[in-house]
């Protein structure tokens, strides 16, 4: 079971013609495994780079290419399509495309169904630089944004022509990550703001080495992801990097040690709603980091002198929910009912990482949750990002 916020969906992708009109064909195909309803229109142009019967493969279903097919079932298929849409994805969107749409045209299959509908428009631009930075694109966008569209930037790297520079149609996870963001905008935690740490914490012996855990980040990871689906305003205090689907929409903060940590967050909290703590902060790090690496010449042995950490949950405080991860190996119940008395916690989420399927790295996890009014409610072994929605769902109730 995964809970995944595409599925189910309507996506008209509007496909036109760019090189990077190749890449649109891996927008279909994972839009179609997380289960959402692909229907593709196509300019003219785009054709020239990617056949129609492409896109017909990987969704399963007619693609759109003339205004006025005498072979469709419906009369006119732009409009039906237009009617059933969740949202319109513009991928590749060309200089030409976002002029048209700019002046309101609808004189090929894409625009008119731009027009047709009232779904949420997200448009990725893929260009040449100077294209791209020209007043004339910019001033449409601009204007595009007016009316509601979402732009996702394009990326910047070696272009078609050869040349180094911005136009570069965006990474397919940001693409994804931003439709994410779009679709949920308006979900249950709309308005509310979510502090999320995520990842083990490395604390420095020198400038080589370094003291760290297993976590992965991925359940903090999945946590802001899912705050993000459901229209919250999320900060992800994080030590492993995202990928670009999770950070689209996010505001990721990277650190590295705990008192990074505990800095980054008690800046985060302000003004939140909620703390969620899935990141597994080292609970010592060594006295004193060396500047240079440390020689181990004719040793055999080292003693390494470590200190204790700060508590990064029970060193924050404010008028927010607070949710706390146990990570344990045995004795669950009772290390997380202390954990949840001793660091004032709304709820914690407690592990047993010894499991198979529930440990770090994993993309599954058996979790049990403990509330402060003395609820206990075990899950089964799920997906992440359903737990994490599970997760969600009680911080919906907590905040009423």
């Amino acid at each position: 079971m995964s809970r995944h916020p595409l599925s189910g969906k309507n996506i008209v992708l509007g496909v036109a013609g760019s090189i990077a009109a190749y890449k649109a064909a891996e927008l279909a195909s994972r839009l179609v495994q997380v289960g959402a309803q692909v229907d593709t229109v196509m300019t003219r142009e785009a054709t020239a780079f990617v056949a129609p019967l492409t896109f017909q493969a990987l969704t399963h279903r007619p693609v759109i290419v003339d205004l006025f097919d005498p072979r469709s079932e419906l009369a006119i298929d732009h409009v039906a399509v237009a009617k059933r849409a969740d949202a319109i994805l513009l991928a590749p969107a060309t200089a030409q495309l976002i002029a048209r749409l700019a002046a309101g045209m609808a004189d090929d299959a894409v625009t008119a169904t731009v027009l047709a509908a009232a779904a949420p428009v997200v448009i990725c631009p893929a260009m040449e630089t100077n294209m791209y930075r020209h007043p004339a694109t910019q001033a449409n966008l601009a204007r595009l944004k007016e009316w509601g569209a979402v732009v996702v930037e394009p990326a910047s790297g070696r272009l078609a022509s050869g040349a180094e520079g911005i136009g570069r149609l965006a990474d397919p996870g940001t693409i994804l990550g931003t439709l994410r963001w779009v679709l949920g905008r308006n979900g249950d935690l709309a308005g509310r703001r979510v502090v999320v740490s995520a990842g083990g914490t490395r604390e420095a012996i020198d400038p080589v080495r370094y003291i760290t855990n297993r976590s992965s980040g991925k359940m903090g990871h999945a946590l802001a992801a899912a705050a993000r689906d459901r229209g919250a305003q999320v900060t992800l205090v994080t030590t492993v990097a995202p990928d670009p689907e999770t950070a689209a929409g996010v505001d990721v903060r990277r650190v590295e040690s705990a008192l990074d940590m505990l800095s980054a967050v008690q800046g985060a909290v302000q003004s939140a709603d909620a703390l969620i703590m899935a990141a597994a902060v080292a609970d010592f790090r060594p006295e004193s980091a060396a500047a240079h690496k440390v020689k181990k010449g004719d040793a055999d042995a080292w003693t390494l002198r470590l200190v204790r950490n700060p508590d990064v949950l029970a060193s924050v405080s404010g008028p927010f929910i607070k949710i706390g991860f146990a990570a344990e190996t045995r004795d669950i119940r009772e290390n997380a009912l202390s954990k949840l008395k001793a660091k004032g916690l709304h709820m914690i989420v407690a592990n047993d990482v010894s499991e198979p399927g529930s440990g770090f790295e994993s993309d599954t996890n058996r979790v049990t949750i403990f509330h402060a009014d003395g609820r206990v409610e075990e899950l089964p072994l799920l997906p992440k990002l359903e737990v994490a929605h599970r997760v969600l769902d009680r911080l919906v109730e907590l905040l009423g």
